[in-house]
């Protein structure tokens, strides 16, 4: 768990990536793959569409611990979520959370008896926030090679409890 100033934090990086892979298991395996959020708000829970015969379902169904993780090389910014999900059809939250992005996948519409939601309760996880410059990363990792040190990358904060 985590404050709400931590959770703003969460939300912040990972609100413009917006696509994560999510990781079930699967016969002993791990299976991931991209799902995107669809909300505009993070409370601590994250929301993706789905259909209910697909295997990730399937698979949540099964074993409900899932990870969640999303990343931009672009902006340096890495996050990794643990939590348990759930499987939903609830309407108030499928008109909620509808939107032309989602439609494109369920030409039927938000009625199709295939729509569902997963809903993901964060339970705890890991973020990475390098706010420096490429030459500042590289002065870093010389200056720790010089030194025999770790180089100071940016941010790396853990929270919750896996």
């Amino acid at each position: 768990m985590s404050s709400p100033e931590h959770k703003a934090k969460v939300w912040n990086m990972i609100k413009a990536i917006k696509v994560g892979m999510l990781t079930t298991e699967v016969s002993g395996g791990l299976h991931a793959r991209p799902m995107h959020i669809v909300q505009d708000q993070y409370d601590g829970t994250l929301w993706f569409f789905t259909n209910k015969a697909s295997a990730k379902v399937f698979e949540i169904n099964k074993d409900r611990d899932v990870c969640m993780t999303f990343a931009s090389a672009e902006t340096e910014t890495y996050v990794s979520l643990t939590g348990s999900a759930s499987i939903t059809q609830d309407r108030k939250l499928i008109e909620r959370y509808w939107n032309p992005f989602v439609a494109a996948w369920f030409p039927d519409g938000k009625d199709d008896p295939e729509v569902c939601l997963i809903e993901f309760h964060v339970r705890a996880g890991e973020h990475w926030d390098s706010t420096s410059s490429k030459v500042l990363q590289l002065f870093e990792v010389a200056k720790a090679n010089l030194t025999d040190s770790t180089p100071d990358m940016g941010e790396n904060e853990q929270f919750g409890r896996v």
